[in-house]
């Protein structure tokens, strides 16, 4: 990707757009309880981003927030209740999530809180147990 690169995501309904800019810090797949239950699947797939990349730029008035812990503001549509991104101010971070953004190449680089996964992947991706060392986890490796 390069750097000058910017992309494009929408709410289910289409009332919220969103753009990036630039590339993301990292992808891959969330396995924790919180996004299991946020997303209402199995696992989430993730795309971050530093905040300043990402603005919306439709229906800014349509945005709702949920705070369950001092790691994640996550948002969605008030009208489609379709979910847009997580801000981590811990990590300096926002989470767009990569299904809402169609022309992102999606390239998954790891697995992260793996230790609470409910659908195991065999994909030869880095599974962390819970969070990389330099995000405050463990940095612990479980095997694929």
């Amino acid at each position: 990707m390069s750097s000058n690169k910017s992309y494009s995501g929408k709410c289910f309904c289409g009332a919220v757009e969103i753009a990036v800019n630039g590339e993301p810090a990292a992808m891959g797949y969330c396995h924790c309880d919180s996004c299991r239950e946020w997303s209402a699947g199995p696992i989430n797939a993730f795309s971050l981003w530093p905040p300043e990349a990402v603005r919306v730029t439709k229906g800014a008035e349509h945005i709702r927030s949920y705070q369950k812990s001092e790691k994640s503001v996550r948002k969605w549509c008030e009208i489609c209740g379709g979910h847009l991104l997580t801000e981590h101010p811990l990590w300096a971070v926002t989470d767009v999530y990569a299904a809402i953004i169609p022309t992102l190449d999606f390239q998954p680089m790891l697995h992260v809180n793996y230790g609470n996964t409910v659908l195991h992947m065999t994909d030869g991706l880095p599974k962390q147990k819970d969070m990389p060392a330099e995000m405050g986890g463990s940095g612990v490796l479980l095997p694929d």
